[in-house]
């Protein structure tokens, strides 16, 4: 094969492969501004629940309507701060390569993860997902007590 040909065919590949966001640099700025976020709001539309029947592990999927927020803040640093029902608890923040996440560590056993994605859904919002990891016998209404997945977006305030 002579250099133009494989030179073509090089670049015939990076254009295929490339993410249309990468090729025009819109990736990078998302990204920015997601590592540069001090306030986030966020809306969880569907919801991944698991147990164990039997000692089997089983899912079921449902709507919902959850909303989460994270303010002040500083990656830099490491941490924020969350509206919530039940008080505050200690977040730390970590910024990696268009992640932004926010672990919640409770004194009573349960860690809460959010991951929000420098990638758009709608109106400038980014893709996000919410973790839960907890599991009680008892199931109660309105309370996590089983593992549970929120996935949705957020809006970079």
């Amino acid at each position: 094969m002579n250099r133009i040909t494989a030179i073509l065919l090089a670049f015939a590949a990076t254009a295929l492969l490339a993410r249309p966001e990468d090729a025009f640099g819109q990736r990078n700025a998302l990204e920015r501004r997601l590592a540069a976020a001090t306030r986030i709001d966020c809306r969880f539309t569907t919801l991944a629940t698991g147990t164990w029947e039997d000692e089997v592990p089983n899912a079921t999927v449902a709507t919902v309507d959850l909303e989460a927020a994270f303010f002040d803040i500083n990656v830099d640093e490491g941490t924020a701060e969350a509206e919530g029902r039940f008080g505050a608890t200690f977040i730390v923040v970590r910024y990696a390569h268009g992640y932004l996440h926010f672990m919640q560590m409770s004194d009573a056993g349960p860690l809460h993860l959010t991951t929000v994605l420098a990638q758009e859904t709608t109106d400038g919002r980014l893709k996000a997902v919410q973790t839960r990891h907890e599991y009680s016998q008892t199931i109660l209404p309105g309370f996590t007590s089983r593992p549970e997945m929120y996935v949705g977006d957020c809006a970079v305030t």
